[in-house]
């Protein structure tokens, strides 16, 4: 998924290639999803004829300044990504689109071809991400709701501290925030919690200056270090998490530590236990407390990555867990097996609803005497035993001489 560093490397790269260079040809996807808020043909006549003057960038967001406005934005998502024929723009699982690669991609939403024949595209597989005409993007959501961004706009350290110390919840969940500083997704928040050695579910205000400090200065670092190599991944130091993350098996393993897969910021989250620990008050729940937040993200069908988790699955349950949720679902349905015995309570009541049907089944052992005397009469299906004596011989009868007199009428 891109973030700062792959966005970055796109604006670097257009900022090298086409500034200066005027627009000769235009292709506007014709899909309102990603194309927002404009016509193709509109988006087209704004950009044919116009000069791009410089590429900028806040967060996550890319726009093109033209020498006369509107510009075109565009807001990545979870796979957009820009492509310059025979420039790689970017090795981080995209490069160089070569002469056999079809071109435009069938996925291109943003197309132009510039005066000297270089033509660049904006392509989006998922259909994540936004492509906006705009007078002035910088001023219209959602750059204009972003935080400060990580590269450009760092906050000092006492800014950073002050700012974790008005924060309640989890540290990994705030750096995602890109209202509280833009451009952080999620490989870098874990990337930098831990070579910061923070635990992605420590409360961002029970960190100390120490800890804050040392997480500026990881946030620094791992930017800086991934702009400068272009955010290609095989270029990014060895001790850095990165390169495991995606190694959801049991045992992944960096620098002799395990590492763990959990849920922060509804993301999933690679940590290293041995190293990340909670502190203070959260102390006593490092263990276990993640682990119930996977099963409530399984329960409502989250993804990933997809995040939407695009980071692909959730975080794997131990053998006791399984057995745990196995014993748990059985007791939970154990009780429904006495719900065939209100079949008799809904032949006589046609007003019993399913909320009655629960309630008998989270008590069977309810009802009083009286209640099954009646219960057990009607429950019967056969005529035989729904009286005593030799009543039931007449109710045949009278069963049997009532059907032909229907036949009758």
């Amino acid at each position: 998924m891109p973030e700062l560093p792959e966005v970055e490397a796109a604006r670097r790269a257009i900022e090298e290639h086409c500034i200066g260079k005027k627009i000769k040809k235009a292709i506007i996807a014709d899909d309102s999803k990603v194309i927002d808020g404009v016509s193709p043909s509109d988006f087209v006549a704004a950009l044919v004829g116009k000069t791009i003057v410089s590429a900028h960038r806040k967060g996550k967001n890319l726009w093109l300044q033209l020498d006369s406005p509107p510009f075109p934005s565009f807001q990545f998502g979870m796979a957009g990504a820009v492509y310059i024929k025979g420039v790689a723009v970017t090795k981080y699982k995209r490069s160089a689109v070569n002469d056999s690669d079809e071109w435009p991609s069938k996925y291109s939403k943003f197309f132009v071809q510039l005066d000297d024949g270089l033509e660049l595209s904006f392509t989006d597989k998922r259909r994540f991400a936004k492509v906006r005409l705009l007078e002035d993007p910088a001023s219209k959501p959602p750059i204009s709701e972003l935080g400060p961004d990580a590269l450009l706009e760092p906050m000092t350290v006492d800014e950073l501290h002050g700012s974790l110390s008005k924060k309640k919840i989890g540290i990994k969940a705030l750096l995602l925030d890109q209202s509280f500083v833009s451009g952080i997704g999620n490989w870098i928040a874990d990337e930098v919690l831990y070579q910061a050695r923070i635990h992605p579910l420590q409360v961002a205000s029970s960190l100390s200056r120490e800890s804050s400090a040392t997480l500026h200065e990881c946030i620094k670092e791992v930017i800086e270090k991934a702009v400068e190599v272009g955010a290609d991944s095989s270029q990014f130091p060895n001790n850095w998490i990165f390169h495991s993350r995606e190694k959801k098996s049991k045992k992944t393993f960096i620098d002799g530590k395990e590492i763990d897969f959990i849920v922060a910021g509804g993301r999933t989250t690679a940590y290293v236990p041995g190293l990340q620990k909670l502190n203070g008050n959260q102390a006593g729940k490092a263990v276990g407390k993640p682990k119930a937040r996977t099963s409530k993200k399984k329960r409502d069908g989250n993804d990933d990555d997809n995040d939407n988790n695009e980071d692909g699955g959730s975080e794997p349950a131990s053998e006791e867990e399984k057995i745990a949720r196995k014993a748990k679902s059985k007791r939970e349905l154990r009780p429904k097996s006495p719900g065939k015995k209100p079949s008799a309570k809904r032949k006589s009541k046609a007003s019993d609803t399913d909320s009655e049907e629960d309630e008998g089944a989270a008590s069977p052992a309810a009802d009083n005497d009286d209640d099954d005397q009646k219960k057990k009469p009607r429950r019967v299906t056969s005529s035989k035993q729904v009286m005593v004596g030799k009543a039931p011989k007449k109710l045949v009868n009278n069963q049997n001489t009532n059907k032909p007199r229907k036949k009758v009428k």
